[in-house]
């Protein structure tokens, strides 16, 4: 009982926290490790994601409902990182992600400095593209970063979010909801591989699966709320915390 009150409490503050930028994975998987340590690493993800895809999908409708979703670029994006995701897991049956373990935390320090140096970036609304460019440039984007969280995963929706603001030009704000209704995609895709696999905690997933709605709503509300501003900021958070997390993981623990 006390093993489940943890890990829901620790879904809730995900879904806050994925909800407003993405990076719940953050608080959730490390929460399961430390509740679960015997338990096999596959199912201790195929059970995250299927609690974080509920949190996700309705963020992703809230932010529908409020955001002027670019849906002929958005939808064809989103078909693109469920391929993406699927390719992505089934190369990791085949190479190790050692590599990119370890260049991962200079990626995302990259991606903070960059953030940091363009002070307007992301602050305004401003499409780059229309029409089937916006769909096309879209779609790398859903199939590159897609590809990456079924390989990997770490930082997935702060990577979405990043590439729409830089590549496309959205604000941090709808940049966030559409990181949403692709980040569904890709945790869709992970599930359905995870739970063939057997590697799907069902009756624990349910619970975390409810705290974490709970929390995406109120991280909703934030976003909308506070608007592009804010998420920015809670993208520079997020970012810098996921670096070190990632530094932690992928070299400092790997070498000790």
């Amino acid at each position: 009982m006390l093993e489940l009150l943890t890990v829901s409490i620790a879904s809730l503050l995900a879904g806050f926290v994925d909800a407003i930028v993405g990076g719940g994975g953050l608080i959730l998987l490390p929460a399961l490790f430390s509740v679960f340590p015997n338990a096999a690493p596959a199912t201790l993800f195929g059970t995250n994601k299927s609690a974080a895809i509920l949190g996700t999908a309705w963020a992703a409708g809230q932010y529908a409902k409020r955001v002027e979703m670019r849906w002929h670029a958005l939808a064809p994006a989103t078909a693109a990182a469920l391929v993406g995701s699927f390719t992505g897991a089934w190369a990791v049956t085949l190479v190790s992600a050692t590599g990119l373990r370890k260049a991962l935390p200079f990626v995302l320090l990259a991606v903070l400095l960059y953030t940091l140096a363009r002070k307007d970036l992301g602050r305004h609304h401003a499409p780059l593209y229309v029409g089937r460019r916006e769909a096309l440039v879209a779609s790398a984007i859903g199939l590159l970063i897609g590809f990456y969280d079924g390989f990997f995963g770490p930082g997935t929706g702060s990577f979405f979010v990043f590439l729409f603001v830089r590549l496309l030009g959205y604000d941090f704000l709808n940049a966030s909801a559409g990181a949403k209704l692709l980040n569904t995609g890709t945790n869709a895709a992970a599930i359905a591989l995870f739970a063939w696999k057997g590697h799907v905690w069902w009756h624990i997933a349910a619970v975390m699966a409810v705290a974490n709605v709970a929390g995406s709503l109120f991280g909703t509300r934030l976003a909308l709320r506070h608007g592009a501003g804010f998420v920015r900021s809670m993208f520079i958070v997020v970012v810098s915390l996921l670096i070190l997390k990632t530094a932690w993981d992928g070299l400092f623990k790997a070498a000790a």
